[in-house]
């Protein structure tokens, strides 16, 4: 009987709890756009910068492994062509678009 006592009162409560979940948000704001755009360009900067961190690394511990290995007198076969580090730059805010 308790149970059933719960189940009658706690499912209907729990559904009308849960209602709040499905509600709709307000579209954003032109600034909250604006700075989600500021910060997807921001991150997107720093994956460039990461990479190009990543292939100067790369480049120095090559050229250390060339040099210690001629230094040592042993043959290696010739580096296989990579393309160059591109710098990314500084970070550039993008500029809004006007209306």
């Amino acid at each position: 009987m308790k149970r059933s006592a719960m189940t009658l009162i706690g499912l209907p409560l729990a559904l009308v709890l849960a209602s709040g979940a499905f509600a709709k948000l307000p579209p954003p704001s032109d600034e909250a756009k604006a700075k989600a755009a500021e910060a997807a360009a921001k991150a997107a900067w720093s994956a460039k910068r990461a990479a190009f961190e990543t292939c100067q690394s790369q480049e120095r511990v090559a050229a250390h492994y060339f040099a210690a290995m001629k230094q040592a007198g042993k043959e290696v076969r010739p580096a296989l062509p990579t393309p160059a580090c591109e710098d990314p730059g500084p970070f550039v805010a993008p500029t809004p678009a006007a209306s």
